[in-house]
């Protein structure tokens, strides 16, 4: 383990995580940790080229993490892991991989995990996957979202829905300019007061499905812009810029920015500590700097530290009291 980069807002170690938070630095940090917000490597059944774990053996891997991350986090704190899906060797069929690694995390013995929502972030601009049953023999659909796992040891973890809200639709804010709308029973049988909706709380409550793009081109896209004020898949943002001038090769699997921010401004508060074990280009840590959180990233590949150093380079950082 080395301590690679060091900034006032946080910490870039690296080595690997399962090793790495087990050292005295980490030892400190134990029971203080407000969120675990990460992206591991994804389940897969296929060897790549880079010796990824596959199978049984990513899933014991995977199911090992949960002591320690449930041993890093406050009473209130929580985990949110990014966990994509995978598909069966050389058969057109998803795997149930993802769902055992799930399953098999939460229900850790003596963590007292437990899983509090699940969100999905659709993303239309994913290239068509699994190539050779999308592209190539045309027989599945394209995996077009990926899930994200919130859980904690409390059922109340800390959070606060109101700093994430989304902008009104069209139709409320008509609604609350006119200060009409029809009241009464619903075939729910839910009863609507007459002024139920009159109340401007700034927005409305968001929704455990992000939508990058439109799903319907007719309504506009709502998602909460302190979050999602970045671009997502923006190929011309600072750190895709530089690593371009530098000859660098981005980072392969970047999380979108408004993912991280939505989750730190939910559930965290500023000056809290926010931990990202597989950091890759520290997406999570440069989100956490933007909100006034202090962060720590981990990762194995030292390559991957130059990459969070451009991040950390970003004029817009200048504007934070970091």
């Amino acid at each position: 383990m080395s301590l690679a980069q060091r900034k006032k807002s946080g910490r870039y170690y690296t080595g690997k995580s399962e090793e790495v938070l087990k050292t005295k630095p980490f030892h400190k940090l134990q029971g203080k940790v407000n969120l675990i917000f990460t992206s591991p490597p994804f389940p897969l059944n296929n060897k790549k080229s880079y010796g990824n774990m596959i199978g049984k053996e990513y899933q014991d891997w995977f199911t090992s993490l949960a002591p320690l991350f449930a041993e890093m986090i406050a009473d209130d704190g929580s985990i949110v892991i990014e966990l994509g899906n995978s598909w069966e060797s050389s058969r057109p069929v998803q795997s149930l991989l993802p769902l055992k690694c799930l399953l098999d995390f939460v229900s850790q013995e003596n963590t007292g995990l437990r899983l509090i929502q699940e969100f999905v972030c659709y993303n239309p601009s994913r290239l068509p996957s699994p190539a050779a049953w999308v592209t190539v023999n045309r027989i599945r659909t394209v995996d077009s979202y990926t899930r994200l796992w919130w859980i904690a040891k409390s059922d109340f973890p800390k959070a606060d829905n109101s700093r994430v809200l989304r902008p009104y639709s069209k139709h409320m804010k008509r609604l609350l300019s006119t200060g009409k709308y029809n009241g009464g029973k619903r075939p729910s049988e839910h009863n609507i007061g007459q002024k139920s909706f009159l109340k401007n709380c700034g927005g409305s409550i968001s929704h455990n499905l992000f939508e990058l793009e439109n799903i319907d081109p007719d309504r506009d896209v709502r998602l909460p812009t302190n979050a999602f004020s970045l671009s997502n898949s923006n190929s011309n943002d600072f750190y895709s810029k530089t690593c371009k001038e530098r000859g660098i090769i981005p980072h392969p699997a970047r999380m979108p920015i408004g993912l991280a921010k939505f989750f730190i401004e939910f559930l965290t508060e500023p000056e809290d500590i926010v931990l990202d074990p597989f950091a890759g280009s520290n997406i999570t840590g440069f989100s956490a700097a933007l909100l006034n959180r202090k962060w720590f990233a981990i990762d194995a590949e030292e390559k991957y530290v130059e990459h969070s150093k451009i991040r950390f380079e970003d004029p817009v950082l200048k504007q934070v009291k970091l």
